[in-house]
């Protein structure tokens, strides 16, 4: 790591002076010491402490204990606590559902994009992914909520062409929750994807059609590989976009999904234990991680391949 850092570093001397390479160095480790290492480092802090009031912090009672993480299994009631579990577990599956989907509908768009339009049509198919972000993301949330309501045209269109005869409740059945996280990501899984296929000699994709290759053929054993660094890059935000969702999950979420960081809201807001939610936005943290790094280590693919 250290070494790739320096040559890294090496490199943009090279190229832009060492003046520049100083300033960004300095940037970048204040922007991950500032904003990502200490702010993590004082939740772990927190999650290890008692919920005291605040004339005790600092005393006596001030003390290191694990009851926090032994909360989240055992619960208030010395038994498996299930119903945390549950949810995290929900949430996880969840979030690879929406990853998944992303990829199944990215992976086309990026390919066309790449090797497939030409002039124009790249410009207007850029366009209409990227104006639709100018929305804000609540805004975005409430829309889908708005389309896919008992009122909305979804349900409007489906009852006009005789599809269904009464209004599907598409909130309840968390349609509209994984259609909106779908959505709302689907940027950070097109881009990773196209850069890595348009450095794909169109070449090899022609040699192999020539040489009899099926269509799925030629994307399994000549596209895929390539695209293979851009899917993880942007499955891996995906994923951890959407296991740490809030906003979506509260506004589109039906009345029996709760999602994880839901519950660490509620430590932190409305009840009003910090040391416990920090505990619990740890482990949604270590748990995301860990499955992150176990998909890599199972598509083979390194950290150093997804950064390029």
């Amino acid at each position: 790591m250290i070494q790739a850092l320096r040559t890294a570093f090496d490199n943009l001397a090279g190229r832009h002076g060492l003046g520049v390479a100083l300033f960004v160095g300095a940037a970048v480790f204040l922007w991950v010491l500032v904003l990502i290492v200490l702010p993590q480092l004082s939740m772990l802090d927190f999650s290890f402490r008692h919920n005291l009031p605040p004339p005790e912090i600092g005393g006596p009672n001030d003390v290191y204990t694990l009851d926090n993480y032994r909360y989240f299994l055992i619960g208030p009631d010395a038994g498996l606590n299930s119903l945390d579990i549950g949810v995290l577990l929900r949430t996880i599956l969840a979030a690879l559902f929406v990853t998944l989907i992303d990829i199944a509908l990215c992976y086309p768009i990026a390919f066309i994009l790449a090797h497939s339009a030409r002039g124009v049509a790249v410009r207007l198919m850029v366009i209409g992914l990227i104006v639709p972000f100018w929305v804000n993301e609540i805004l975005r949330a409430f829309a889908f909520r708005v389309l896919f309501g008992t009122t909305g045209l979804i349900n409007g269109v489906g009852m006009g062409l005789g599809l269904w005869e009464a209004p599907i409740d598409f909130i309840r059945a968390d349609v509209a929750l994984y259609a909106g996280l779908t959505y709302a990501y689907i940027l950070l899984m097109v881009f990773p994807i196209y850069n890595a296929v348009e450095a794909l000699d169109r070449n090899q994709i022609e040699a192999a059609r020539d040489m009899g290759a099926s269509w799925w053929r030629v994307h399994w054993r000549v596209v895929l590989p390539v695209a293979k660094p851009g899917i993880a890059s942007g499955a891996t935000m995906v994923f951890m976009l959407t296991a740490g969702a809030l906003a979506a999950p509260q506004i589109l979420g039906g009345p029996s999904n709760l999602w994880f960081t839901q519950l660490i809201y509620q430590w932190f807001n409305e009840a009003g234990d910090w040391p416990r939610g920090a505990a619990y936005a740890t482990i949604l943290l270590v748990v995301c991680l860990s499955f992150v790094l176990m998909t890599m280590r199972l598509f083979r693919v390194s950290i150093g391949a997804i950064g390029r």
